[in-house]
This record gives C-alpha cells, sequence and structure tokens, in this order.
C-alpha cells in the first residue's frame, strides 16, 4: 500500500520512519523545506511540494491509497477537505481549530474513511477515555490532564514546543469547551489553574485549554475538561504576555507598517521554544472517568509517562503523538477499519478488540498507558 505523509516536521518525521520501517508500506514524504527531507533516509520517496497551492496537493497524493494529514493546523482543514474531495481516506493530526463534523457529509458522500485529532491528546485521550465510559450506566466526571515538557528546565519558561509556536499559542487564544452539569459551555483558556501530582515528575500545575474537541458531543458526561500541564508560573508569564496583546491578531502600526503582534510573538518564541536534536523531553498523561456501575461509584485512570528515545533521537512528543497515529493507520491499511465516514478518535473505542490492538502497537515501541480500577 501505498501511504503518503503530509509534513515531515518533528512529528512527521516519527509518522514516517515508523509507517517505513518494517517495508510494509511504500511510504512518500510530503513537505515544502527540504531540510525537513533531507533527515529522512534515501530509501524513502521524498517530494519537496507546497501542497497549499491550487493543485499541487492533489498531484503529491495522486498515487497514495492512504494520507497522514501531519500539516500546522492553520492550514489542516482545508488541506483535509482538499483530500477528501479527492477521494483519500486520512489519519489527521493537524488539530485544526474548525469544527471536524463540517466535513462529515463530504466524507460520507466520497466514501472514505478519516479519523481525526489521532495523536495523543487529542486522540488517545478521547479513545480511552471513551473506552473507559463503556462499563459506566452513568459518568459523573471525565478530567484529562497531559503535557509535553522538556526534561532540562531553562528560565524562563521552562518548556519546548513539540508543534509549532503559532500552534501552541492558538491553544492560549481559543475558547475552552468543557462540559459543566451536562451542559457544552464555554471558558477561558488558561482558567481553572491547579497543581497536580506526578510519581515521575513531582508537582506541575494544569490549567484548561479547548483540548477535548469531539468528546463533548459524543461522550455523555456530567462534568468534563481537558487541562494542560506545564511546569509551575509557566500559566502565569503566558497571561501576562496575553494580557499585553502580545497575541492579539488585531495588527498594529509599528514604524509605519502594519504588524500582528501574535506574528510577532510566534517569531521571537520560536528559538526558545525550539527543541534541538538530542534535547530530552518527556509526556505526561492522566485520564480520569469516575461515575456509578451498577449503582456504585467507580473510578478508572489510565496514566502515561513516555521519554525521549535517545537511540532513534525521537522525542516523547513526537512518539506518543505520531505511535498513535501511525497504530489507526495500520487499522485502516489492514482493513480492520472499514466503516466510511467521518470520526473522531474516541469512535474507534466501540470496538475493544482494536483498542487492544492500539495499546499493544504502541506498548510495543515503549508508549505505555496503564489502568488503575478503584471502587468507593
Amino acid at each position: 500500500m501505498e501511504i503518503s505523509v503530509l509534513g515531515a516536521g518533528l512529528v512527521g518525521r516519527a509518522i514516517i520512519l515508523d509507517l517505513s520501517s518494517a517495508g510494509e508500506f511504500a511510504v512518500t514524504a510530503v513537505d515544502n523545506q527540504k531540510t525537513n527531507l533531507d533527515q529522512l533516509p534515501g530509501i524513502i520517496l521524498k517530494k519537496e511540494m507546497d501542497v497549499t497551492q491550487s493543485g499541487v496537493l492533489e498531484q503529491a497524493v495522486k498515487e497514495a491509497e492512504l494520507v497522514v494529514n501531519a500539516l500546522p493546523g492553520a492550514i489542516g482543514f482545508q488541506i483535509l477537505k482538499r483530500l477528501i474531495k479527492a477521494g483519500k481516506s486520512v489519519v489527521d493530526i493537524s488539530f485544526f481549530p474548525e469544527d471536524m463534523l463540517l466535513l462529515k457529509s463530504l466524507a460520507e458522500e466520497k466514501g472514505v474513511t478519516v479519523i481525526c485529532d489521532m495523536g495523543v491528546a487529542p486522540g488517545m485521550s478521547n479513545l480511552l477515555a471513551a473506552y473507559a465510559a463503556r462499563d459506566f450506566s452513568v459518568v459523573k466526571e471525565v478530567k484529562i490532564a497531559v503535557g509535553g515538557l522538556p526534561l532540562i528546565r531553562t528560565k524562563p519558561f521552562e518548556y519546548k514546543a513539540p508543534f509549532s509556536p503559532a500552534d501552541v499559542l492558538e491553544e492560549y487564544i481559543r475558547p475552552a469547551r468543557i462540559v459543566r452539569n451536562g451542559e457544552v459551555v464555554e471558558v477561558q483558556p488558561l482558567s481553572g489553574l491547579e497543581a497536580m501530582e506526578f510519581d515521575e515528575v513531582g508537582s506541575l500545575e494544569a490549567f484548561v485549554t479547548d483540548g477535548l474537541r469531539s468528546l463533548t458531543t459524543s461522550l455523555r458526561a456530567e462534568n468534563m475538561v481537558e487541562k494542560t500541564l506545564r511546569y509551575p508560573g509557566y500559566a502565569e508569564k503566558i497571561q501576562l504576555l496575553k494580557t499585553i496583546g502580545f497575541f492579539d491578531e488585531k495588527p498594529v502600526e509599528v514604524a509605519g507598517k502594519l504588524v500582528k503582534p501574535f506574528d510577532v510573538a510566534s517569531q521571537l518564541l520560536l528559538p526558545m521554544w525550539k527543541l534541538h536534536e538530542g534535547e530530552e523531553d518527556f509526556t505526561v498523561m492522566r485520564i480520569s472517568v469516575e461515575g456509578l456501575v451498577d449503582g456504585k461509584q467507580q473510578k478508572v485512570q489510565w496514566n502515561l509517562y513516555d521519554t525521549y528515545d535517545r537511540q532513534k533521537d525521537i522525542h516523547s512528543m513526537a512518539r506518543t503523538t505520531g505511535y498513535a497515529a501511525t497504530a489507526v493507520t495500520r487499522l485502516i491499511a489492514k482493513g480492520r477499519f472499514t466503516r466510511k465516514g467521518l470520526f473522531g478518535a474516541e469512535q474507534l473505542a466501540e470496538t475493544p478488540q482494536e483498542v487492544k490492538t492500539i495499546l499493544d502497537e504502541l506498548s510495543v515501541k515503549g508508549v505505555v498507558f496503564t489502568e488503575k480500577r478503584s471502587s468507593g
């Protein structure tokens, strides 16, 4: 089977290397930056193309039977729409801000299979929350907390971005959808600040971001929230920049020229937040689902702690996001998920055997989710 991967950056590279590792697929890497493509082995077909241009995307994936979209969120929705129109099945991790369900009818009309938000969070977070919720007669609370952080803390932010800074900043300005008393409501990102303890890393701070995505409507729960994890003090610094106006999209005049503060902030933060080769990071996630099972209070908790792969030089966030996407890509490629239309990651939980297949594949690669159940 021929698979095209759009985007050969930090996460895209992990996806490309994994899908091509056993020779099971003919993988084509598509990127508009030669430097990204040059880091890939010679056995991989490489196309240096700007797929945002008219007709270029369609030409780039013409021979592909399946496409993985690992492009930035700012262009993700339009790229996915064009892929569906071209009749391509897609695993998408671009995490675009638009509502994925706007493309549902188109995917059904074209008879393709599209899995959106299939990374670690959103992605595995949605999948495992829905998988745990299957056992409950009443789901009272779903709480997801996740973060990717550098092992070595460097002032002032003590943070490095596995994606483009623009995509990270988008999380801090986009209203966050949560579920409160059974209703979907919008709250301010960076709100709900609290401390959380983790055995592997100690105390981290958690704040609300818009990570639940399709889970807000697909999973019935009384209360549901996703929070981003950072080293303590990070949220205060980000909130200060936001309050000053550095994340504003409205242009301001500087030296006779109009510039967007958001664009300036992205450019200034890029060198500070860039994960460099050999720089170690980790991913930590906790998914808690509480409710009633046969009238009794129950709690299911999934935990993940993953670290940088020194041997392969693959960062943890690339591993956890990329390998989740490749596991689902294999499900589709091998005919184990054949439904047509557009789906959120949580809809994979409807088939327990497929969840086990995904978890087993991740575990083999060292990305291990552990389950803990308690009652009372």
